[in-house]
């Protein structure tokens, strides 16, 4: 069994959903988080510019002899994923596919939002993915671009999340959508107000949950995972 860290990295604190949960699930795992809020928001950034930043994360946490990474961020994962896994040799694990996997089974109507970043959103990562595993479903994605800022201000709670909210999230109403990716990191911190605007009748799909989860599934199937049993160590 591999005692060395998992990193995980994003742009900001909204990866810090991804972290929560792969602490919940992975208790004896020790975990390396880079935040790189010095240069957020990766959303409005070109593809060139995101592989920059990504890779100068990959090498930071590379340099801390970590055994596996975690990109917990939506555009660095619908942008770089591909091209880090064949640049670094070592497991790399993004938020789509496990996100997207969540969303086709749990649709009954086959109509499927996704929210997240303008780069997310663009890249149709969410899209392509949700349609090749069901290609009856009807997918809309609706970008979100103050989201990531009111939840870096703290305003999650607040009255301008709600407005704000009602404003992104009409055209989806408007489909009928039974399911909902909250396809970026920051979201889940915005769950009560998103659920609040969908209605009861909508699934939010959480994919730090469900990377999470493909996390512990990669460390066991590359015999990865550590034999401790007592609590990880994290480092930020």
């Amino acid at each position: 069994m591999d005692k060395r860290p998992i990193g995980v990295f994003d742009s900001g604190i909204g990866g810090l959903t991804v972290l929560k949960e792969i602490m919940e699930l992975l208790p004896g795992e020790d975990i390396i988080y880079f935040g790189d809020t010095a240069r957020i928001p990766y959303g409005t950034r070109s593809k060139e510019t995101v592989i920059k930043y990504a890779f100068q994360c990959i090498r930071f946490l590379l340099s801390k002899e970590i055994k596996a990474i975690v990109i917990a961020c939506n555009t660095a994962s619908a942008l770089t994923l591909e091209e880090a896994q064949s640049a670094f040799d070592i497991p790399i694990i993004g938020v789509i596919e496990p996100g997207a996997n969540a969303a086709m089974s749990s649709t009954k109507n086959n109509k499927i939002g996704v929210i997240g970043t303008v780069g997310t959103i663009n890249s149709e990562a969410y899209q392509r993915r949700i349609r090749r595993l069901l290609p009856s479903s009807e997918v809309i994605g609706v970008s979100c671009p103050l989201f990531v800022p009111i939840v870096e201000e703290g305003w999650e709670d607040t009255d301008v999340a709600f407005k704000t909210a009602e404003k992104y999230l009409q055209e989806l109403y408007e489909h009928h959508i039974d399911t909902l990716v909250m396809g970026c990191t920051h979201y889940p911190i915005l769950r009560y107000t998103i659920g609040k605007v969908v209605g009861k009748g909508v699934h939010l799909i959480n994919p730090a949950y469900e990377t999470a989860k493909a996390t512990t599934i990669l460390l066991k199937e590359k015999g990865l995972k550590t034999d401790n049993i007592d609590g990880g160590k994290y480092e930020f």
